[in-house]
């Protein structure tokens, strides 16, 4: 594979001219050259301007469930090609079990993001962000907050421990939200990038111009970027200063640096507990998953006082029973080197600084280790890039005054251990790191969990709780998931990835919109009151999607609430309630005037009343929202109801869609009882197509 790695760049692969100052890759385990990495001579203003419009322009023409059902399909491609995947990521030191993080991890990104567009978004282009404001009194005046997607590119710029998840946990989101992205993947493990960009590429999903890749330096890059454009940086917290100051300020620059994490174990954690022998098992993970080549990895185990000599011996032991260290194409080898030569030797230099700020390394040595090799012979590989897990520990003294071990990252199979005498010194400790991605805590006891909680919280982007309940369904400390934030305050970035459809929003616009009922329907496809509404002609529950529109309504006929009525319902479903029940009880509670009907009485007739009872469209109601009681109904009111369309919803994949109507019981004297949303599921034809044909 001695080759230079290719860019795809405006719906096509490139290739430079002259590679004569391409820079080389090499295998982490035996230093054989893997690729050439150049970008010379490569138009990144093309690619730019190509992103702005041939992307913006494809993307734009799908709705998010259209999106989300490309993301699916992608990761379905690249499953099929794990293999390969797997086999080119061995290269980077990789193992088996660290592909989960990186390979597998990015397809459930992609596979996450799918599920989510489809349940949490509207199957549209338009994200509305909370209720409708009334801004007049007749409703003729309203405000409401939107997202729109940005128009420009979403740049990332990633690390080298996370080739594939790294990515997609940025294009996920950014796809979702209909921008287009370039990925300027680290040098390092860039052939892995190129190879599932490849996969994407080949496999023909690929809407032109939704995504580029820039295999090498992108100089002058930021030159090119603007408002509407976004930035998002994943590495050291130097570089991510050095480029924000480069940003020009109508783009959005966020980042996902370093960070000095930590994990406390609670002071009813002793050493005859499960917490402390699943924190004793989360530390072994971090410490070798990735060879602690993670952003998330523990940096500084917090333990009470006098913990320590216990917790260095249990790890230990740990380590002799569960580590090998070697190629990870080697059967039986559990933790592979570190990416490169020069990233090991940056790792002994941290180490060095550590030990010089008092650490005594008590696991493991800065000697070069004996690894097993991928024929199975053992020895030295002098070109690899391997270390053995290290572990030092620092004293109180040290832990007080000492700063280097809060601030220096070994970023490698290094952490470092302190003791800390009250959960105040404790949280203080963490917050020292200056700002984490995470920090887990292992207690069972809930007061040590919420004092922890609320002191650190601030410094955290995300904080794990261990406990014997959770042990073996915990994702762990160091894995952050889609469903949630990722990202840190402080020196950890400031920034956040992941979160859901949060990540979604980073990449869209937030405008507040102030206008008519009419025109903010149009522009959300959320139908608002004062709107165009239709009470003429065909019954709603009789028209399929295809036919159905946004302010479709049915206004019902009056029903006369009597006292009988409200006993029948009370003797019926034992809701024996004394405002329904007693009228001298009832009279005396200030917001009944007397006896009144229960609330879901009266919204059990709304549905009689509206409701058309014969096989049609509407297949079945699946819920209520927003459901408010307004105003009480005693004995002698009437009520009406009108039910109005207010979203509809096709699903992409199915021959039927989402319908939400808005709902409103008024009395005879015009005043809102109820209001609430009706979600059904209807037909998209009806009949369907099968009985036609059959008919």
């Amino acid at each position: 594979m001695t080759r230079v790695l290719d860019s795809y760049v405006q719906d096509a692969w490139w290739s430079p001219d002259d590679a004569a100052d391409a820079v080389v890759v090499r295998d982490a385990s035996t230093g054989a050259e893997v690729c050439r990495v150049s970008t010379a001579g490569l138009d990144l203003a093309a690619a730019v301007v190509h992103a702005r419009t041939v992307g913006q322009r494809s993307l734009g023409a799908l709705t998010f469930h259209q999106r989300a059902l490309l993301l699916k399909q992608f990761a379905l491609a690249l499953t099929a090609c794990k293999d390969e995947l797997y086999a080119l990521s061995a290269h980077t030191g990789a193992t088996s079990r660290d592909n989960l993080s990186d390979i597998d991890g990015g397809l459930g990104v992609l596979f996450t993001y799918s599920s989510k567009g489809r349940r949490e978004l509207p199957n549209a282009q338009v994200v509305v962000d909370g209720p409708a404001e009334p801004l007049a009194k007749d409703g003729s005046f309203l405000g409401r907050h939107v997202y729109t997607r940005l128009p420009g590119v979403a740049v990332q710029i990633n690390a080298f421990n996370f080739p594939m998840w790294g990515a997609l946990e940025k294009f996920a989101p950014a796809f979702l939200a209909g921008v287009p992205t370039i990925v300027k993947p680290a040098t390092p493990t860039a052939y892995v990038a190129e190879a599932w960009v490849r996969i994407l590429v080949e496999s023909g999903l690929l809407p032109a111009g939704s995504l580029q890749l820039v295999s090498g330096a992108v100089p002058g890059l930021f030159d090119l970027l603007d408002l509407g454009d976004t930035v998002g940086f994943t590495g050291s917290a130097g570089t991510a200063e050095r480029l924000r100051s480069q940003a020009k300020p109508g783009v959005r620059f966020t980042s996902e640096t370093d960070s000095i994490n930590a994990s406390v174990l609670g002071p009813d954690a002793t050493p005859d507990t499960p917490e402390f022998d699943a924190y004793v098992r989360q530390l072994l993970s971090e410490l070798v998953t990735k060879a602690g080549q993670k952003c998330t990895a523990i940096r500084r185990a917090i333990v009470p006082e006098g913990v320590q000599p216990a917790l260095a011996t249990a790890l230990a032991a740990k380590i002799a029973e569960r580590v090998v260290v070697g190629d990870p194409r080697a059967e039986g080898v559990t933790m592979g080197p570190v990416v490169s030569t020069a990233q090991r030797d940056e790792v002994l230099r941290s180490v060095r600084a550590l030990q010089d700020a008092g650490g005594r390394l008590v696991i493991g040595s800065t000697a070069p280790p004996d690894i097993r090799r991928a024929d199975g012979t053992t020895g030295q590989a002098p070109d690899g890039a391997f270390l053995e897990p290290m572990v030092l520990a620092f004293d109180a003294a040290h832990a007080e005054a000492g700063a280097a071990v809060h601030e220096v990252e070994a970023f490698g199979p290094v952490t470092s251990v302190l003791g800390y005498r009250s959960l105040a010194e404790a949280a203080d400790l963490v917050g020292r790191g200056g700002g984490s991605l995470v920090t887990s805590i292992a207690t069972h006891d809930p007061a040590v969990a919420v004092e922890l909680i609320t002191r650190v919280g601030a410094y955290n982007g995300r904080v794990l709780v261990l406990d014997r309940d959770d042990a073996r369904t915990s994702t762990g400390h160091g894995s952050p998931v889609p469903h949630l934030v990722h990202g840190g305050p402080g020196r950890a970035g400031g920034g956040e990835e992941l979160g859901g459809i949060r990540a979604v929003l980073h990449y869209m616009q937030r405008t507040a919109v102030q206008g008519s009922p009419r025109m903010l329907t149009a522009l959300t496809g959320v139908w608002h009151a004062g709107a165009e509404a239709d009470a003429t002609g065909t019954h709603p529950f009789r028209k399929p999607l295809t036919q159905l529109r946004l302010g479709d309504r049915i206004e019902s006929a009056e029903r006369e609430v009597t006292l009988d009525d409200i006993e029948t319902f009370a003797a019926f479903t034992g809701d024996t309630f004394y405002a329904h029940m007693d009228e001298a009880a009832a009279s005396a509670n200030p917001f009944f005037p007397g006896r009144v009907a229960h609330g879901y009485l009266l919204v059990s007739w709304a549905a009689g009343l509206f409701v058309d009872p014969d096989p049609g469209p509407v297949l079945a109601n699946y819920g209520l929202e927003n459901l408010r009681f307004l105003t009480p109904v005693s004995p002698g009111d009437r009520i009406r109801v009108a039910l109005t369309a207010k979203q509809i919803t096709p699903r992409e994949t199915d021959e039927y869609g989402e319908v939400r109507w808005d709902a409103v019981i008024r009395n005879d004297r015009d005043e809102v009882v109820a209001e609430y949303d009706v979600l059904t599921l209807v037909a998209k034809e009806w009949p369907p197509a099968a009985q036609e044909a059959t008919a």
